[in-house]
């Protein structure tokens, strides 16, 4: 990881001096993750809201009707504003976050309502919603065959609540993820007038989808979550909307 982290440090150079007057960066990583986006029961996800705040659902393009995003991360490097190793360096988990807006004021962003990490350094977390999971283990193959290339991921996340959150996905990787990235506000939960930005760039790999329907590319899929407070949201009337794959992830985030 010495040429990534120095890379990474030269980044953070560049961007706290762009920062400086404006927003602290916090931290800096590059992972790789898998969203799920999900139709879940308004009702029940309303209550995880504070007031004045409710779902920002898209009513067109690939994230069109979801609610809710189940999104499984495998943080392979994560350095400090020094440039350094923050914590253990690496860690994964799995959280939910809803996107939102505000009722009256119009803002809009996410809120993380719930998570489980493998690192108890990192419970509950900067929103206060991390669960230690007692059990996280994730796996990722890849095979690749001329110009077919095949990717296995099994990921759970079990808490000592009861809560779960669990996923085995077999797929077809595309040639060349489509490239994405940009800032998004990500609201305290329990006291939005707090918040984090997430300045990232990405690569997305669709490999299912209700709206746009691509190509379908999956293989084999299964998944579980439930239990403690999260039983309510996924009580089998939820529906699946979209398969994203995050092949590469880099995020910053900051602070204002």
């Amino acid at each position: 990881m010495t040429l990534v982290r120095t890379t990474i440090a030269g980044a953070f150079t560049v961007l706290a001096a762009a920062s400086a007057h404006a927003q602290t960066v916090m931290e800096q990583g590059i992972e790789h993750r898998f969203q799920i986006d999900f139709v879940v029961n308004d009702a029940a996800l309303q209550r995880m809201l504070p007031q004045g705040w409710v779902p920002n659902i898209a009513t067109m393009g690939p994230a069109k009707d979801c609610n809710l995003r189940m999104i499984f991360i495998d943080r392979m490097d994560i350095v400090g504003v020094d440039g350094k190793a923050k914590g253990k360096g690496a860690q994964r988990m799995v959280y939910l976050a809803i996107p939102v807006k505000q009722t009256v004021g119009g803002a809009m962003g996410q809120m993380i309502i719930g998570g489980l990490t493998e690192d108890a350094a990192d419970v509950p977390g900067a929103f206060g919603v991390y669960q230690r999971a007692t059990t996280a283990t994730m796996t990722r193959s890849v095979t690749a065959s001329g110009a077919s290339i095949e990717s296995t991921e099994d990921w759970q996340f079990v808490a000592a609540s009861g809560e779960r959150m669990e996923m085995h996905i077999k797929y077809e990787r595309a040639p060349t993820p489509a490239k994405g990235g940009g800032e998004v506000r990500f609201y305290d939960p329990k006291d939005p007038s707090k918040y984090q930005i997430f300045r990232t760039e990405q690569g997305i790999d669709i490999l299912r989808n209700a709206t746009t329907n691509p190509p379908d590319r999956v293989k084999e899929f299964s998944y579980k979550a439930g239990g403690g407070r999260i039983a309510t949201l996924f009580d089998g009337t939820e529906k699946i909307v979209s398969w994203d794959s995050y092949p590469w992830y880099n995020r910053t985030v900051l602070t204002p």
